[in-house]
């Protein structure tokens, strides 16, 4: 049963036992080393489309120590309350991993989980930088992402989508700011080498932030306006381990219409003309 938005008191159900990945298993692959909790959500797809381009690019690791299983926390039961999953995360949150490879060692934060599986299983490099500028710019636009993208656009996704209650100047305000976070990554990859967002490679920088760029439209945003990040979205997806890590621990819905984008970012943008007349309003 859902848990109506704003719950508290209502008993949360414990997490689901873990079970394989729905992305599959490697031909001799052992026992999960990796346990993952998480949702099908841009913060949950983040560690496991990491996870799978990680056992993609390194197949004996995948065969052993990126070997994971997963389970599949529905965030509207408040799962992710129950004590069980608090010993993981003491903020209630998904994703979360345990890695039996380091003593059963508990990691959150999708920032720190991408972090923690980089350190530890990309030993040549392929998602991460060597390089000590070209690592402190993956970390920039990490942090950026961390602390600006997700909590903004998250927002967004609350007041237009999900508020019982409809406050159009809420709505203004976060819409608006994911466009201007949108134009900053549009900007980033300008000044880049041009396909990602640091040197000439996909990395963590960009699996970070490309779940929430992707539903760019569920915010009511129109990436055809920021045409440098809308190719590097089509890029991204276009990679199968992107595609095997989306499908975990569901696929969700396929393809979305335009027109259906289109709606969405009209009634935004209603929203938006009802604020700034509420706001014209109050200067009189």
């Amino acid at each position: 049963m859902a848990v109506p938005l704003g719950t508290v008191d209502i008993p949360p159900p414990a997490p689901p036992a873990l079970g394989p990945s729905q992305a599959g298993q490697v031909d001799g692959q052992g026992a999960p080393k990796i346990h993952l909790y998480t949702g099908p959500t841009p913060n949950g797809h983040k560690v496991s489309i990491h996870l799978e381009e990680l056992r993609a690019a390194y197949p004996e690791l995948a065969r052993t120590k990126l070997a994971y299983d997963v389970s599949a926390i529905d965030i509207s039961t408040n799962a992710q309350k129950h004590p069980s999953f608090l010993a993981i995360n003491p903020n209630g949150r998904i994703p979360a991993i345990v890695d039996d490879n380091f003593d059963a060692h508990n990691v959150f934060e999708t920032a720190s989980i991408l972090l923690w599986l980089s350190e530890n299983y990309d030993p040549e490099f392929k998602f991460t930088f060597k390089d000590a500028k070209l690592r402190s710019k993956a970390l920039s636009w990490i942090f950026f992402a961390h602390g600006g993208v997700g909590p903004m656009q998250g927002q967004a996704h609350v007041f237009f989508r999900y508020a019982p209650i409809k406050i159009p100047f809420a709505i203004k305000r976060y819409v608006q700011e994911v466009e201007r976070l949108y134009s900053v990554l549009e900007d980033g990859l300008a000044l880049g080498a041009g396909d990602w967002l640091v040197g000439d490679k996909f990395s963590i920088a960009d699996i970070n932030v490309y779940p929430w760029v992707r539903s760019s439209y569920w915010a009511g945003v129109d990436i055809r306006q920021f045409p440098k990040l809308a190719a590097w979205v089509d890029r991204i997806a276009a990679r199968p381990a992107v595609q095997a890590g989306l499908s975990v621990p569901s696929a969700g819905r396929g393809p979305v219409a335009q027109e259906e984008k289109d709606k969405a970012i009209a009634d935004a943008h209603e929203w938006i003309a009802k604020a700034d007349a509420e706001l014209k309003a109050l200067k009189k």
